[in-house]
């Protein structure tokens, strides 16, 4: 054995009782379990784990890590939460497929998510040359991809708002067809963000069968989580019905105060295209704020033409006098149709350092708005106070909820479940208020986002398993982070392997770099 795990509480990912064990590991596998009473494993490091549990590492099915694994090499913002896989290329929009017109373009439209991107070599152009720099550089966790379809548009079709031609729609499907070759697991949407959110159902599914055909899923961020967020859960369930393909809703909840106490309802719609056959799953953060940039909140018309557009637009008397109306009298379609309570706007990042005195206040109106978008050229991001959390706890309890972070790790202030989301599963959901017993939140963050993904060995603490492993106190797990120091590592979470090298080891980020590219496989 190249390590023992001794005395561990194996937490092994299937959501039934834990037990105690010893755990052995040889080539990055999981080599032996042996339960109390049987004969004790030896060779190699042996590492006491009394009092601590052992899970298989938690995957973040929803993370914004495309930029900052190539940027920030430690990458302890995920590392230290036992993340040992993250899913990027959220959202509809990401850095591959592009040629260097639509780079250009997407590194503007994301600069509040990512940074600008002037700091990478972006010597990528596919998906699977995105991939390959992933290996080549060497990163801190796994990464998976999705194919993002607002970038797929940019690419095809630009800033428009109107359908596709017929070759354009081509051309949207090759691309698409090509990243599923090259190793994504499937599509994402981002339907409330220019360019993506301008294609209609037939475009989508059209573009959704595509992905279906290789095995692949959809992650629509679809067209409302406020007014008539139900009607657009349906939406995403018919069209992903009618594609014959599977569907994962990405940070699945209910907004603004339209929906206060509405869960049951949306729960209740997936439970019955469960029970008829659909193959859906979901992923959430455990938190009430969400997170995105200022500018996604402006009505689609205003993005027509891409980011120099949204700009000069704002800069127009006219024109910013029509879009104040649109978020604040009639609700943009933007912020989901829900006319804007700028109190509950918080700046959390800003692209230009002069700004940095915007961080942490809220808006106070348009006038302000506007003068921070034209300032910061659009890449100022925000915290958005608009979600409840009878909501948030009704979800997380669904059985085909997984964990996502959505981590946003730009600007000065961001959310802090950028560093948190899974140690708040653990100590604040299940331990302290016990919305889940611990063993159904590790089920949640390992095994059900491992079959979504269709990992035959990840997710399961299981031999012949790929020893991508987490040991964590039960008793202290616990975020660090909170909304005022957003990048405080957490609590009781002292060792992380991937492929059993140890990542953080007693608490410690080493300099290894364990993670690769996970590609989706025929196999898998």
């Amino acid at each position: 054995m190249d390590l023992v795990i001794r005395d561990v509480r194996v937490v092994d990912g299937t959501g039934g009782p834990s037990y105690r064990a010893d755990v052995g590991i040889t080539d990055g596998r999981v080599a032996a379990i042996r339960r109390q009473g049987d004969p004790a494993l030896s060779g190699g490091r042996v590492l006491d784990a009394h009092g601590l549990a052992l899970a298989p590492g938690f995957i973040d099915m929803h993370a914004h890590s495309d930029l900052a694994l190539l940027r920030d090499p430690d990458h302890s913002a995920k590392a230290a939460q036992g993340v040992t896989l993250e899913v990027l290329g959220q959202d509809g929009l990401s850095y591959a497929p592009v040629d260097d017109r639509t780079l250009g373009e997407v590194r503007r439209a994301i600069t509040g998510w990512n940074g600008d991107g002037c700091d990478i070599d972006v010597d990528w152009r596919t998906v699977g040359e995105y991939l390959n720099r992933l290996d080549r550089q060497g990163i801190a966790v796994n990464a998976a991809y999705l194919v993002p379809q607002g970038t797929v548009r940019m690419y095809a079709v630009g800033w428009e708002d109107r359908p596709p031609t017929g070759a354009e729609l081509t051309r949207m499907k090759q691309l698409v067809a090509e990243g599923m070759e090259q190793g994504a697991f499937g599509m994402s949407s981002g339907l409330t963000y220019t360019p993506g959110m301008y294609a209609r159902d037939a475009e989508l599914t059209e573009l959704c069968r595509v992905v279906a055909a290789y095995g692949g899923y959809y992650c629509p961020h679809h067209r409302s989580y406020g007014a008539g967020a139900l009607e657009a859960y349906e939406e995403m369930v018919a069209l992903a019905r009618e594609a014959g393909c599977a569907l994962h809703l990405a940070h699945a909840t209910m907004n603004f105060g339209v929906n206060k106490g509405r869960a049951p309802e949306l729960l209740a719609l997936l439970d019955k295209a469960l029970a008829d056959g659909a193959d859906i799953s979901l992923d959430t953060y455990p938190y009430t704020p969400g997170c995105t940039t200022l500018v996604a909140m402006l009505p689609s018309w205003a993005g027509e033409g891409g980011p120099e557009a949204v700009l000069a637009r704002l800069r127009d008397e006219a024109t910013a006098e029509r879009i104040r109306h649109h978020l604040e009298v009639t609700g943009s379609d933007g912020c989901h149709g829900v006319p804007v309570e700028w109190d509950t706007v918080e700046i959390s990042g800003v692209s230009d350092p002069g700004l940095a005195g915007f961080v942490g206040r809220r808006l106070d109106g348009w006038t302000n708005a506007r003068r921070l978008l034209i300032d910061d050229r659009l890449g100022t991001t925000i915290l958005h106070h608009v979600g409840h959390e009878e909501n948030v706890r009704a979800i997380m309890r669904h059985r085909v909820h997984t964990g996502g972070s959505d981590g946003i790790l730009q600007g000065a202030k961001p959310h802090p479940r950028a560093y948190g989301t899974f140690p708040h599963y653990l100590g604040r959901y299940a331990r302290e208020l016990g919305v889940l017993s611990l063993e159904e939140a590790v089920a949640h963050l390992t095994s059900r986002p491992a079959a979504r993904l269709r990992l035959p060995d990840r997710g399961l603490v299981r031999v012949g398993h790929r020893a991508d492993l987490v040991l964590f106190d039960p008793a202290t797990v616990a975020a660090g982070s909170t909304f005022d120091a957003p990048r405080t590592l957490p609590a009781g979470i002292p060792y992380v392997l991937i492929d059993g090298r140890f990542v953080i080891d007693d608490g410690r980020r080493t300099d290894t770099l364990a993670g690769r590219a996970i590609r989706r496989t025929p196999a898998s």
